[in-house]
């Protein structure tokens, strides 16, 4: 065995960085193509062949179903749920491959059906009505584009598990919460770009197809980050084997009761639910919200929105780096569940302000910055790490709960306070998602109460 292995690649700084970067690359990528469709809704919904021939004629029904479709096969066939009992049982390394392949090819189907005309419509048990769930017939084109997406999310959400996983099995010891941070900083490098580039570059080279297929490049070089990922993690098990470590005690399916029956866990996935609900949906129908609402000009318009991941990028490293020096996760989380509520409020407010909504926007940025960065590195505290990756699995199903349901209500509601000119009022629709925050800040706060009761260590230092 050579000197250079006898000890763990993560006990240095810059084996641990450089696997954390690899990684997040392969997230900011997923990010990416995740929201590419986001600021593309005006295209999409815009009367066929008109915008230069790059309108869809997709409705706001449609559309909606389409945003919520990343999640159907998460929730509906359990696939993120096997995916996280794939993942402890077969590692790190395969589950990631995996992963990475599933986005990609959803990515292609998705590209393929936005590249394409398509005649006659498809039945889909999920969709339009008032609620958004009754039967509704859509477009082809729709419920292919939604199939790729579906397929995308499946993937997208293995491989998010998978790196919070990585990250946790590198950083546990160390700078966790600044190393979930990071993680999360670039995953919305990739948000704000696509909110903020995804319109002007499909206005400027030929439609929506365009943008979308540079999200499916980006996700191929992901799946190659990933594979060079897969060299380090084969050597830092080595390293560890070097030194006698003992290895991590195996999954057994019996052990999923220290999960379900872990208050402290289930307060954790409901926070998720409610908190993420109120902010990826959010996104997705915010460039019209600005455009409607607010008067901003199409073009610039996804701009706004695009302030929320930017901040993140700044502030989730830098509340990260707080708990892991200070402590005070629950309360991080309590704070930026009531910066949610406000934000929304305001938006529900009858108040029309561009310099407003720029503001209120920066507001939810600092939410978004709180929130996360003591969220996901107060699992590692809670769960043991040979259930880390179901766990992180559950708590992903829960959240795809939210974001499969809540794009399709939003779009339901949307339509329906759409006036003959094509006026959309707002007002109900961030009603709903200020409620989502005040349930958020409800839950934050048992989750301080848990955390007295149990002495997880929520309120504790990371750096050991």
């Amino acid at each position: 065995m050579t000197e250079y292995l006898q000890k763990k690649l993560s006990d240095s700084k810059g084996a641990r960085f450089t696997a954390l970067v690899i990684v997040s690359c392969t997230m900011m990528f997923a990010y990416f193509f995740t929201d590419v469709m986001s600021p593309l809704e005006p295209l999409l919904t815009s009367a066929l062949g008109s915008e230069d021939g790059m309108g869809l004629g997709w409705s706001s029904s449609e559309y909606g179903f389409f945003s919520g479709a990343y999640s159907l096969m998460n929730v509906f066939l359990l696939l993120l749920f096997f995916g996280g009992l794939i993942l402890d049982k077969f590692g790190i390394r395969f589950t990631g491959v995996m992963s990475t392949f599933l986005m990609f090819a959803g990515a292609l189907i998705k590209w393929y059906g936005v590249s394409h005309a398509f005649e006659g419509t498809v039945w889909m048990p999920i969709g339009g009505g008032d609620f958004g769930f009754s039967p509704l017939y859509v477009q082809t084109q729709v419920a292919v584009a939604s199939l790729g997406f579906a397929i995308y999310g499946v993937g997208a959400e293995i491989a998010g598990i998978t790196v919070s996983k990585v990250i946790a099995k590198w950083f546990t010891g160390h700078e966790l919460a600044l190393a979930m941070g990071l993680q999360v900083a670039l995953a919305r490098v990739g948000t704000a770009v696509a909110l903020a580039a995804s319109l002007p570059v499909a206005r400027a080279f030929g439609g929506v197809s365009t943008s979308v297929g540079l999200g499916a490049a980006m996700l191929c070089i992901g799946m190659i980050s990933f594979l060079v990922y897969n060299v380090m993690d084969k050597k830092e098990d080595a390293a560890s084997a070097a030194v006698n470590e003992e290895p991590e005690e195996g999954f057994k399916f019996a052990d999923l009761k220290l999960l379900f029956l872990n208050r402290g866990f289930w307060y954790i996935a409901v926070l998720c639910l409610m908190f993420y609900a109120g902010v990826f949906p959010f996104l997705k129908f915010a460039t019209k919200l600005m455009i409607y609402k607010y008067g901003v000009d199409p073009d610039l318009a996804g701009l706004i929105p695009s302030m929320l991941p930017f901040g993140t990028i700044v502030l989730t490293p830098l509340f990260g780096s707080v708990y892991d020096k200070y402590g005070k996760g629950a309360t991080l989380m309590i704070l930026g569940s009531i910066l949610l509520t406000m934000v929304h409020i305001i938006f529900a407010l009858p108040i029309a302000s561009v310099a407003l909504a720029i503001i209120v926007m920066i507001i939810l940025g600092i939410a978004f910055g709180l929130v996360p960065s003591a969220m996901w590195p107060s699992v590692p505290k809670i769960i043991p790490m040979k259930l880390l990756g179901t766990a992180y699995a559950l708590i992903f199903f829960i959240q795809n709960i939210g974001l499969m349901m809540v794009p399709m209500v939003i779009g339901a509601v949307n339509n329906k306070n759409t006036d003959a000119t094509g006026f959309i009022d707002y007002t109900e629709a961030m009603t709903i998602f200020a409620g989502f925050g005040i349930i958020s800040i409800i839950i934050a706060f048992l989750i301080l109460l848990e955390d007295k009761k149990k002495g997880y260590g929520l309120q504790q230092p990371n750096v050991k």
